[in-house]
């Protein structure tokens, strides 16, 4: 008898345990982005807008970046043989028709040619510098971005807050699950706010980084140009 009824209690928490599970499993929701980005409120507005201008001035400047990264190989070779047998305009044709920071530093150097060589350098320097200009051209505003978004999502999670405190202030009500609902989503704005600064400060390095590559080919060849008016002309 006793075994009995031990079986019957045992079945009994069994049912209660699998009702309990199923009635969690109703009762819980699925967390679907757009409804977490909803809940952020208005501020997700100029986070939404600050993620859509990372994500266009990284496009921009890359393919600008890329675009002046392209130099063929047989460039520096063809200006050195033009040069060395003292065919000057057909090395300023090539270096003038060329579309590339390289070429134009390259196109200065030839038109300085018969001039001192501290004054060739000089100019080719100024070139190299507005050159680099152009690449880092917008380039600071993901660098802005990545600062900024932080500081918009942390105002509005605590803003929130403060909202929340203030509401159960002044109701008086302290009930756990409200509070817990606030405090989820005031801080969607935060950890939005640190995805589009950490998107943009990601994107900043990399763009960054190639300009270095590029910023590289250019001291290459302004030091190639000089040893070439260095060699004898045939």
């Amino acid at each position: 008898m006793l075994a009995q009824l031990m079986q019957v209690n045992t079945l009994g928490q069994v049912v209660a345990d699998s009702t309990a599970v199923k009635t969690i499993q109703q009762t819980s929701k699925v967390m679907h982005l757009w409804d977490i980005v909803q809940s952020g409120g208005t501020l997700m507005i100029p986070l939404g807008l600050l993620l859509a201008m990372a994500i266009f001035f990284f496009f921009e400047r890359y393919i600008a970046i890329r675009k002046a990264g392209k130099i063929d190989d047989n460039f520096m070779r063809i200006v050195r043989d033009h040069i060395v047998n003292g065919n000057i305009a057909a090395a300023r044709a090539m270096s003038k028709n060329t579309d590339n920071p390289v070429a134009r530093i390259i196109d200065k150097g030839i038109q300085r040619l018969g001039k001192p060589i501290d004054a060739i350098e000089r100019s080719m320097e100024n070139i190299a510098r507005l050159e680099m200009y152009n690449l880092e051209k917008n380039l600071s505003v993901l660098s802005v971005i990545s600062r900024a978004a932080p500081i918009f999502g942390f105002v509005g999670t605590l803003a929130g807050l403060m909202q929340l405190f203030f509401d159960i202030n002044t109701t008086g009500e302290f009930v756990l699950n409200t509070i817990a609902g606030g405090l989820y989503v005031k801080l969607v704005t935060s950890i939005s706010g640190l995805l589009v600064g950490l998107v943009s400060f990601l994107g900043y390095s990399f763009l960054h980084t190639q300009i270095d590559k590029t910023a590289n080919k250019m001291e290459v060849a302004a030091a190639d140009f000089i040893d070439i008016l260095q060699e004898p002309i045939k």
